[in-house]
């Protein structure tokens, strides 16, 4: 039966999102259907918030209000789900439930990481780690993937770009 398994969202009210896929999965494991509902997902995804050189993972809802679940859909099934207190029902027209496509699914499934920080190209900044601790700057340009910003700073009378660490330096406000 698993063979027969899909992908399908299912609406809920907002912030019941953990409550809604805990009690899917007790009930799932209640019943013995684990070869019909196979897995329950809240999409998320990790922010890196830095701020005052401190670095702060955050997860946070990718959609709000929805919960993915692989299952065989039944009446059998399709009740349990519907039946759970939060749910709205399945996202697809009026009473059938339409299954995500393997494109919607490899784009859902990809961990999403973004990194915030407290400042942008050409914003000033001070230096306050390194050799350079005390200099200001402009931020030339961020490398998020690299956790660094190259900086302009003002160093001898010249203009120097230095690549510097995301805690190594802040934003002047």
């Amino acid at each position: 039966m698993a063979e027969e398994a899909r992908w399908y969202v299912v609406h809920t009210y907002s912030g019941y999102e953990s409550a809604v896929a805990a009690t899917i999965e007790k009930a799932t494991e209640n019943r013995k259907m684990q070869d019909q509902i196979l897995e329950v997902k809240i999409p998320t995804e990790t922010i890196t918030e830095i701020h005052d050189s401190q670095t702060k993972k955050v997860e946070r809802k990718t959609f709000p209000g929805y919960v993915l679940i692989k299952m065989v859909m039944n009446d059998v099934s399709w009740h349990l789900v519907r039946n759970v207190r939060g749910v709205t029902g399945f996202v697809g027209s009026a009473n059938k439930a339409i299954p995500l496509t393997e494109d919607e699914i490899y784009n859902l499934g990809i961990d999403r990481h973004e990194i915030v920080v407290g400042f942008s190209e050409g914003d000033t900044v001070k230096v306050i780690d390194g050799p350079l601790e005390g200099f200001f700057g402009t931020v030339e340009e961020i490398e998020r993937d690299k956790l660094r910003a190259r900086v302009i700073v003002s160093m001898f009378g010249r203009e120097t770009p230095v690549d510097l660490d995301f805690d190594q330096i802040d934003p002047i406000e």
